[in-house]
C-alpha cells in the first residue's frame, strides 16, 4: 500500500494534485479543494496517502495530516460511505471539529458535505460515536504525553460539567510528558470554552 509519498507538484488542479517523487515517478492524488489550495504555490510537498482498489481502478487519496488520514479511513468503516463522500466530509473542517461533531451526535453538520445526506449523516454519527470515544480522541489527536494524565484530566473536566468534546479539546495539544495531573488540569481548565 502506498501511504506516503513526497515530491515536486507538478500539477495542482481542483481536487487533483500531480506528485513527482525523486525516483522519477509521477502520482496522480485526489485531495480535497481546502488541501489543494493549502499547497497552491508551493513546490514540494509531503503527504500521507490512501490506496482504494476497485475492480475498475485504483484511487490515491491525499492528506496533510495523519489524523486527516485517520478519519478518513474511519469514515470508510461506516456502510454506504465511499472515498468521495468521506473526502467530502473532511472538506468540513478540522479533524478534530469533524470528530466533535460526531461525537456530540451533530448530524446536520456533516449533511452539509457535498453528496452527504441527512441519513447518510445520522448513520455516521450512530456508527462512529462510540468509535471515536474519549479514548481514540486522546491517542489521536493530543500531541504528546502520557495518555493516563489526559484521561485523568478529562475525567476532572467532567466532573466539573464541561461536556466530553468540550474536554478532549481543551486537552489538544496539551504536553504532559513529566507532569502531574494537576498542573495539566490547569493548564486545560484556562483553554476550556
Amino acid at each position: 500500500m502506498i501511504s506516503f509519498i513526497k515530491g515536486k507538484i507538478i500539477q495542482n488542479s481542483l481536487g487533483k494534485l500531480t506528485v513527482l517523487t525523486a525516483g522519477g515517478v509521477g502520482y496522480d492524488i485526489i485531495v480535497n479543494i481546502d488541501t489543494a489550495e493549502k499547497l497552491h504555490g508551493q513546490a514540494e510537498v509531503e503527504i500521507h496517502t490512501y490506496l482504494s482498489v476497485k475492480e475498475n481502478g485504483m484511487d490515491l487519496f491525499g492528506f496533510l495530516t495523519e489524523a486527516e488520514r485517520g478519519l478518513f479511513l474511519k469514515l470508510l468503516s461506516v456502510n454506504g460511505v465511499g472515498p468521495k463522500s468521506a473526502l467530502n466530509i473532511l472538506s468540513l473542517g478540522k479533524p478534530e471539529e469533524i470528530v466533535r461533531a460526531i461525537v456530540n451526535k451533530n448530524s446536520d453538520y456533516l449533511s452539509e458535505a457535498h453528496g452527504i445526506g441527512k441519513k447518510a449523516a445520522e448513520r455516521i454519527v450512530v456508527d462512529l460515536n462510540n468509535k471515536l470515544g474519549e479514548a481514540s480522541m486522546i491517542g489521536e489527536y493530543a500531541m504528546s504525553g502520557d495518555k493516563d494524565i489526559l484521561s485523568d484530566v478529562v475525567e476532572g473536566l467532567v466532573t466539573l460539567g464541561y461536556s466530553r468534546a468540550q474536554a478532549l479539546t481543551a486537552i489538544k495539544d496539551i504536553p504532559s510528558e513529566g507532569r502531574n495531573s494537576e498542573d495539566v488540569l490547569r493548564e486545560a481548565l484556562k483553554r476550556v470554552k
